[in-house]
């Protein structure tokens, strides 16, 4: 099998250091907004576009960088669009061939009735990138977000999740394969299980902390036995998450995004970080107990990031059912190698 590159450990730490900073600056619970000062010092490092193509701006890294700059935005409570922006807008652009520039954007698909629901930071972006289906082909094109109707919104905690609704034979556009649009959407669903991934070890790293100094009855809570029940399901299902959705990237990264088996490895992904948080969301309030329900307490950043974030780009529902889809289709003859690869 092969293996995509390691990533070079000085930038994963200049990343968590630059997050860090930042968050140590703002309180708890501090309501979500773009920071333009971050964003910034963002884009001088060249972590802003960080896997655009050199001659167009970008630093021309990879998924892996991209995937520990989102995991560590994560594990700060840092909310930003990076994903949005570089890995899903900007792309998208540069493979259509149409010109970026600095300004901020985030993407959108619009039904035939020219509306799109709960886009990521629409109301605060210069540009939404813009994709529809008309006349048998998908099209594409960049947008100043003063152009659309925009509604704000927002989901569980407190990041612009926006309704646009725009006229679709008013827009010029530029034709895009299926092939895209195809990626776009493996892509818009891979970055949000890498954050729940995130989220979940997060959420693991606060219950241990917290059963091994926390006091009850002469000792610490992580001699209880019930206590270490709930704890090791949690390390177990973040463990679970993280696997399908690494092997997921891996095959991603490896095959160019054109691997035949790419959409099952996605689907598993998202299924199980969003079966985990499940699971680990429970466990990790049952284990803080009331301290954990608190707005100071930092538990609930993660908790509900993990369950707005595994509903976003295809529910539940819907990657399950690409689950079974997928397993239907193998039959019994190819079950197996659809499950090993």
């Amino acid at each position: 099998m092969n293996v995509r590159p390691a990533v070079d450990q000085a930038l994963v730490e200049m990343i968590d250091a630059v997050f860090a900073d930042y968050r140590n600056k703002r309180p708890v619970g501090a309501p979500v907004e773009r920071d333009t000062q971050l964003w910034q010092r963002l884009d001088d490092l060249g972590l802003v576009r960080l896997t655009g193509a050199e001659q167009h701006g970008g630093s021309g890294a990879g998924w892996p960088e991209a995937a520990e700059l989102l995991a560590a935005a994560v594990r700060h409570g840092v909310r930003i669009p990076l994903a949005e922006h570089d890995l899903l807008a900007c792309w998208l652009l540069e493979a259509a061939g149409i010109p970026v520039d600095d300004a901020v954007r985030t993407v959108c698909m619009l039904t035939k009735q020219g509306h799109a629901t709960e886009v990521p930071w629409a109301a605060t972006a210069d540009r939404v990138v813009v994709v529809w289906r008309a006349d048998g082909q998908y099209r594409v094109v960049d947008v100043a977000a003063g152009e659309l109707a925009i509604t704000p919104g927002t989901n569980l905690i407190g990041e612009p999740r926006d309704e646009v609704t725009v006229d679709p034979a008013s827009l010029p556009g530029t034709p895009i394969t299926l092939a895209l649009v195809t990626q776009l959407r493996l892509k818009s669903g891979l970055v949000r299980a890498i954050q729940v991934c995130a989220a979940l070890d997060r959420i693991l790293q606060l219950c241990v902390e917290h059963v091994t100094s926390r006091i009850q009855f002469g000792r610490p809570l992580a001699k209880f036995q019930a206590v270490q029940n709930l704890v090791s399901d949690v390390a177990c299902e973040a463990a679970l998450a993280r696997a399908a959705t690494e092997a997921a990237l891996n095959v991603a990264v490896v095959n160019g995004w054109s691997a035949p088996e790419l959409d099952f490895l996605v689907a598993v992904a998202r299924s199980c970080a969003g079966h985990a948080a499940t699971v680990v969301v429970r466990n990790a309030h049952q284990v803080h107990g009331a301290i954990g329900t608190t707005r100071e307490h930092r538990l609930h950043e993660y908790t509900r990031a993990a369950l707005a974030w595994r509903s976003e780009f295809g529910s539940m529902q819907y990657w399950d059912d690409q689950v079974t889809d997928a397993a239907m289709h193998a039959s019994a003859g190819g079950l197996w190698g659809l499950i090993t690869g």
